[in-house]
């Protein structure tokens, strides 16, 4: 965990089966995510690199920074512009996220 200021981020395993889908294509799918919790922001499940369709992905050129996190590397598919992002050098804090997938839009699938 770590705290900044009120602002606290806190990065583990969670066992649940999450999913994600873009216009009825499943990208990815894990049982074994990371769940990171951070202050004012939505749960973010990251997916290992194995668990993802990285075959349907394309790099983007966009690249953003998070004071907290580090910066983030983006990837597209078709009808849905910089869908999926990384950390490939996370801060410490959040060093367990490294090279693992976060969608916008993921769904918790019941077993």
């Amino acid at each position: 965990m770590t705290s900044t200021t009120g602002h606290t981020i806190t990065v583990g395993p969670v066992d649940v089966r999450v999913r994600a889908v873009h216009e009825g294509q499943v990208l990815a799918e894990s049982r074994r995510p990371l769940v990171l919790r951070e202050t004012g922001c939505p749960d973010r499940y990251y997916l290992p690199p194995e668990d993802v369709r990285t075959d349907l992905l394309t790099a983007s050129d966009t690249s953003t920074h998070c004071p907290f996190k580090g910066d983030a590397s983006y990837w597209s598919v078709p009808g849905a512009e910089d869908l999926v992002w990384a950390y490939r050098e996370p801060k410490d804090q959040v060093a367990a996220i490294k090279d693992h997938f976060c969608f916008y839009a993921t769904e918790v699938v019941p077993d």
